[in-house]
């Protein structure tokens, strides 16, 4: 595909050299960022997992909630936050829908291939490859990632998916300054594709989420961070509740 431009030009689609964020993580897929001032949450599930009990959900600020997709260990405390918080939750069509049913009306359905202008910065859904129900069962659209171009930075939060050739086509739209990727292999993809896909997105610095909060998904973190330095990489695996600069 040469010659394919690039969606955004001028300061939101160019690496931020001066600025760090700061991202807090909260254990499975759930980590929160600060962008413009705004807090913004992705895929809270902390009161079901044993691994985050020293979390304290009600303390958790939001004033927007991005679900990549409708399973139960990506947003089993979205419904509780948005109430809190009124955050605006930005989501597949399927699951703004379950959130309008469950009294949330402060929402902003998205499609894959779709970008929105927020107040903090342009947002693309792409391709998530891996499947989307709700928790009662019913059908929860199509799984997403998202990639945020911003004046502060740029990065691409996979979601939950196997390696997929679509990920090259993340760096005709923006340079990223940083990813995040599920590394726990069995429902997603494991360490080694996400060697490849950091490749493909072609960003150095990734932030490892969706392992070890099942026996399913347990990795040896060791070896994994040893494994993404020899490709001359490096991969972020915070503690729950903590928080890095990026």
């Amino acid at each position: 595909m040469p010659g394919l431009p690039l969606l955004w030009r001028g300061s939101e689609g160019e690496v931020n050299k001066n600025n760090r964020m700061y991202l807090t993580y909260y254990g499975q897929s759930c980590f929160a960022v600060n962008i413009g001032g705004k807090k913004i949450l992705f895929d809270p599930f902390i009161t079901p997992n044993n691994l985050a009990k020293e979390i304290d959900v009600d303390a958790i600020e939001a004033d927007y909630i991005f679900l990549s997709h409708g399973h139960s260990d990506h947003i089993a405390d979205c419904v509780d936050i948005a109430k809190r918080t009124g955050a605006k939750v930005v989501a597949a069509f399927e699951v703004h829908t379950w959130l309008n049913n469950q009294g949330i009306s402060n929402t902003h359905p998205m499609n894959t291939g779709g970008q929105w202008k927020f107040e903090f910065g342009t947002v693309k859904c792409v391709v998530a490859h891996h499947s989307s129900s709700l928790p009662d069962g019913t059908y929860g659209g199509n799984p997403m990632g998202f990639l945020f171009i911003t004046n502060e930075d740029n990065f691409y939060y996979a979601g939950d998916t196997s390696l997929t050739l679509d990920m090259q086509l993340i760096p005709r739209w923006a340079k990223l300054n940083f990813c995040i990727l599920p590394v726990g292999d069995n429902f997603t993809m494991g360490v080694s594709d996400a060697v490849i896909a950091a490749d493909f997105v072609k960003c150095q610095v990734v932030v490892g989420v969706h392992y070890n909060t099942f026996e399913l998904i347990e990795i040896d973190k060791e070896k994994a961070i040893q494994d993404f330095k020899a490709e001359g990489k490096t991969l972020l695996l915070p503690e729950i509740g903590q928080t890095i600069e990026l």
